[in-house]
């Protein structure tokens, strides 16, 4: 078992991180400090250019990822630069001249990334206006911009002509103040996604669609299980088969490299049954996942306590909730493409942190980092840390074996369902007393959860899967916990309510049987899920509306008035009753305890086979300040149907050899048919400083569900999946 790690301890190693994936920002007015991204890249070359050709071009750190982001910062940048959003271009993130921000996570990009973007184009802005005063002989504070076009009386000047007189080569200084809320003309409005009209077209937009001259094709062929050992490998028919340029065995790593594509999947194919492997039967099963996470729990790590007197409660509710392990489920599977040549290697990758991937990728070649170069291509949907890593250190290995050729490699459905990172399993225990007067009081919260961020970046270990496979394998780095707020398994388990006493442990897994990573929210997902729906059991036991309830234990005036905003567009009648087959429940949470707030209502449907359907969604949010509100909804709607997903059908099948979840059959994901109407209310504090909304819903739909099921049928399911089977086995208990 891996050497154990207290908090202590891992927040003593947390402050010597190379990269740090996610980073608060320093929103600060005050001349001389800029946003935390912005400190670590100070070059204002390093995200903007000014063009001749009368375009703006930005080169962000975040990557896009489906969430519509760069679509965002670019209506940031053309704000506060006062040109038009369709002069700006955005170029995709490129190691060797993009700004490192770490990883695209934590719900980030607007907080963080957005928080930089914007200080740097304030200053470009004010070195622009200055040389525009220079050249028209005005003073600075006596011209209007529009577009681009400087005018002071019957005086212009574009910032287009004086492109070349400027320098940008200089550090940001914080001096330039950003624009006020009320100045913005194009933040705050709804702006058409840059990245969509290609892909609505059909056009090359993916890494899996590139096709470079003398581009060849690859395919790995991965161990039955985590732990299995080759035992003999005999090459030979495999190098004779058509169009095969290369088959590459080092240790456990098997790979292929032919001219096409269907010759690369035969001779995988052929590869798979000339290795002989030594499969071990010591993983757990799902029957048995739970006790195994609580049998090798390090011991309980207090992450947040307040004070208060020990109340004797007039009732006491206590309840355990559980969260299956679940795959990301990407409907394309992780592709990149290496080029080896003259001593340096390039990678397009999907992934969400260049700089990182970069990094681990030299160790795992012996390289310099500064010979790898890394160019974020989009792929398909990651939701959290997925196969876009690993697939590239794939390529990269096998564009080792055949130097001056470009290699595609495509993980296969049974590659991406047996070997990406799953979101860890989660049970999560729930115990708290009422007063007399229906109050909370002595709230006890424990959560038991292996790691939920095992990315590559980490300095105490190389965490992409190839590189533990080799001959002279690379070992991961050893799991630990994240501190609070944004935390990892503990990740929302401190809940948003005054409930008097508190006492939030963590019982944090470090040996891991499946492997496990970031899924989108971490362990927010099933902390929101067993806090809101303890909530709901809590108001039962008062006899208490569920939504007067809540608000009764809000003391936050923006939370209340998200709840209650879902609350009028739901409709929500206080006295409504379930009849058996139809029910509404409701859930709240604010992200990570410091982004942003939601609050969602579902109506589901429960068929006489225990079939559930969510029919309708209402929800509200409040994220701050709102840049492109169209997208903000997207991604309330995304999380939303997301979550039904989790919350209905999703969960890893294993047993003590191997993964069994291989396909779509054998993991189903809700179809169109499927997806809710959804209903989204946004409140914009556009005085306030925009908060992360990207991972906010799933939490909330889960709870909302759950309680809408109960409100329907009186039964109250606590372990997810709510499949036909378990919503059957409810209703005869």
């Amino acid at each position: 078992m891996s050497t154990k790690l207290s908090r202590r301890e891992f927040n003593a190693a947390l402050s010597g991180l190379v990269i740090a994936f996610s980073m608060t920002p320093q929103l600060t007015r005050a001349q001389g400090m800029v946003p935390a991204m912005l400190r670590n890249n100070r070059r204002l070359d390093s995200w903007l250019r000014i063009g001749a050709d009368g375009t703006v071009t930005v080169s962000s750190g975040r990557v896009e990822l489906g969430q519509g982001n760069l679509t965002a910062l670019a209506q940031i940048a053309a704000d506060e630069l006062d040109v038009a959003f369709s002069r700006v271009r955005m170029v995709a993130v490129d190691t060797t001249r993009s700004p490192n921000e770490g990883g695209t996570v934590g719900s980030n990009s607007m907080e963080a990334g957005g928080a930089a973007l914007r200080q740097a184009a304030a200053e470009a802005r004010a070195i622009l206006l200055e040389k525009a005063a220079e050249r028209l002989a005005v003073p600075a504070n006596s011209f209007s911009v529009e577009d681009g076009t400087v005018r002071s009386g019957d005086k212009t000047i574009t910032y287009w002509a004086i492109a070349a007189d400027i320098s940008l080569r200089r550090e940001a200084t914080g001096a330039a103040r950003p624009k006020a809320p009320a100045a913005h003309k194009i933040v705050g409005r709804s702006a058409q996604r840059i990245d969509i009209p290609d892909k609505v077209m059909g056009r090359a937009a993916y890494v899996h669609d590139m096709r470079l001259p003398g581009m060849l094709f690859g395919r790995v062929v991965r161990p039955p299980n985590y732990r299995s050992e080759l035992t003999a490998f005999d090459d030979a028919a495999v190098k004779q088969m058509p169009g095969v340029m290369a088959v590459v065995r080092d240790g456990r790593f098997i790979g292929v490299v032919a001219a096409r594509e269907e010759q690369a999947i035969d001779a995988r194919a052929r590869a798979q049954e000339a290795a002989k492997w030594r499969v071990p039967a010591d993983m757990p099963t799902p029957a048995t996942a739970y006790d195994y996470l609580k049998s090798r729990a390090l011991p309980g790590d207090v992450v947040h306590t307040v004070a208060g007197p020990e109340i004797t409660p007039a009732k006491t509710v206590s309840a355990t909730y559980r969260k299956p392990y679940l795959a990301h489920a990407s409907i394309g599977t992780s592709a990149a493409v290496a080029h080896f040549t003259d001593g340096a290697l390039t990678v397009w990758s999907h992934t969400q942190g260049p700089y990182p991937l970069r990094g681990d990728i030299a160790k795992a070649l012996g390289m310099e980092p500064g010979k790898v170069r890394v160019i974020h291509v989009q792929g398909s949907g990651c939701y959290g840390h997925n196969g876009a890593d690993d697939v590239a250190l794939d390529a990269a290995l096998l564009a080792r074996a055949v130097p001056g050729r470009p290699v595609k490699v495509q993980w296969m459905r049974n590659d991406e369902f047996g070997w990406e990172p799953f979101g860890s399993a989660m049970e999560m225990t729930g115990q708290a007393g009422l007063d007399a007067d229906g109050n909370i009081v002595n709230w006890q919260y424990d959560v038991w959860t292996c790691s939920h961020n095992m990315r590559p970046g980490n300095p105490r270990g190389l965490n992409l899967l190839a590189a533990q496979h080799l001959e002279k394998p690379f070992a991961a780095a050893i799991p630990v916990e994240a501190a609070l707020p944004a935390g990892g398994g503990d990740r929302n388990a401190v809940p948003t309510y005054a409930v008097g006493k508190m006492t939030i442990v963590d019982h944090f897994v470090q040996e891991m049987p499946l492997r496990v990573s970031a899924l989108r929210t971490l362990g927010g997902f099933g902390n929101v899920f067993a806090v809101e729906s303890f909530m709901d059991e809590l108001a039962e036991a008062a006899g208490a509306d569920p939504v007067a309830f809540r608000l009764k234990h809000l003391p936050d005036a923006r939370a209340r008035a998200v709840v209650q905003a879902a609350a009028d567009k739901a409709a929500w009648n206080p006295g409504a009753k379930g009849d058996g087959t139809r029910g509404r429940g409701v859930a709240f949470s604010r992200y990570e305890t410091i982004k942003a707030y939601v609050a969602v209502f579902a109506d589901v449907a429960v068929d006489a086979d225990g079939r559930v359907r969510v029919e309708r969604v209402a929800a509200a949010t409040d994220a701050g300040m709102i840049v492109n509100p169209d997208g903000l909804i997207n991604q309330i709607e995304g999380g939303i149907i997301q979550g039904t997903s989790w919350t209905l059908k999703e969960q890893v099948g294993f047993d003590k050899e191997r993964i069994l979840t291989r396909d779509w059959n054998a993991y189903p994901i809700l179809t169109f048919a499927e997806v809710p109407a959804v209903d989204v209310v946004l409140i914009d504090h556009p005085e306030q400083p925009s908060l992360g909304a990207g991972e906010a819903s799933q939490g909330p739909i889960a709870a909302a569900i759950a309680n809408a099921i109960h409100h329907a049928t009186g039964k109250r399911l606590r372990e997810l999946p709510f499949t036909p089977e378990r919503v059957r086995a409810a209703r005869t208990t």
